[in-house]
């Protein structure tokens, strides 16, 4: 007598067994033969901060389209995988994993240790990503499984980055940056989250040397540059203060 057919579909019956299968028979290696047209990918990185994530199954869903279909069409087809380290990402979640289970901070351990820390979450949460990228079912060749931190990468990375400098193309210049107090280096944009706040308008009186109870006063957001400052500019047009130009004005709080 058959067994009748499960009413609810079991993954856990026919996914990893079926997958099992494919990596063992090499179905997602390219096949080697030079004369068919090759089509590559590279798949983008995920952090190792953590777990994959619903964008994560969007586009990965999406390269695992495109993958099998060139794949069917004859392509010597290669979809390479790998994690990324995401420098101060992965360093934050270990100090706040820190911070959380043993009350420390990276200086409190040391460099050494820290860095030991930061390579133990690497393998416990990298792992876990190919493991979900497996669990999706990507046809992704696992033989070509890369780090942005393995040696070969890094050299890689440091190569081009000469390269470009000495072709002018990388310089080092005075720009504004995203600076974060707390890590002490500068963020990428996408690393910011913009707040809108309240602020203050403060206006401040400049007394006028030599003349008793007359003040220049100044309107501004930002009061703290003040310190600085060395002239005041008048609009030529502006009958309201022609009559100062050529006075001195007295800095507040420094009496400059």
């Amino acid at each position: 007598m058959q067994n009748e057919l499960a009413k609810n579909y079991s993954p856990k019956e026919f996914e990893d067994k079926l997958y099992r299968m494919w990596e063992e028979n090499g179905y997602f290696r390219p096949s080697g033969d030079k004369s068919k047209p090759s089509f590559s990918v590279v798949i983008p990185p995920p952090n190792v901060t953590g777990q994959l994530h619903m964008g994560h199954a969007l586009n990965d869903t999406l390269q695992d389209i495109i993958v099998r279909t060139k794949r069917m069409e004859g392509y010597n087809t290669l979809w390479v995988p790998g994690t990324d380290h995401a420098g101060i990402a992965t360093q934050i979640k270990v100090e706040e994993m820190l911070r959380k289970e043993k009350g420390l901070s990276r200086h409190d351990i040391g460099r050494e240790e820290f860095l030991k820390l930061v390579w133990d979450w690497k393998e416990k949460y990298g792992n876990r990503i190919i493991s979900q990228l497996k669990k999706m079912g990507t046809s992704c060749d696992w033989d070509h499984e890369a780090f942005t931190m393995s040696p070969t990468l890094s050299a890689a990375v440091k190569k081009v980055f000469v390269r470009l400098y000495n072709k002018g193309l990388i310089y080092r210049g005075y720009r504004i940056t995203n600076w974060c107090p707390h890590c002490a280096t500068a963020l990428s944009d996408a690393e910011v989250e913009y707040k809108e706040l309240e602020g203050g308008f403060w206006y401040i009186r400049y007394p006028v040397i030599g003349e008793e109870n007359e003040y220049v006063t100044i309107a501004t957001t930002r009061p703290e540059p003040m310190l600085g400052d060395t002239a005041v500019a008048l609009h030529p047009d502006d009958d309201r203060y022609s009559h100062l130009v050529g006075k001195k004005l007295l800095l507040p709080l420094v009496n400059r």
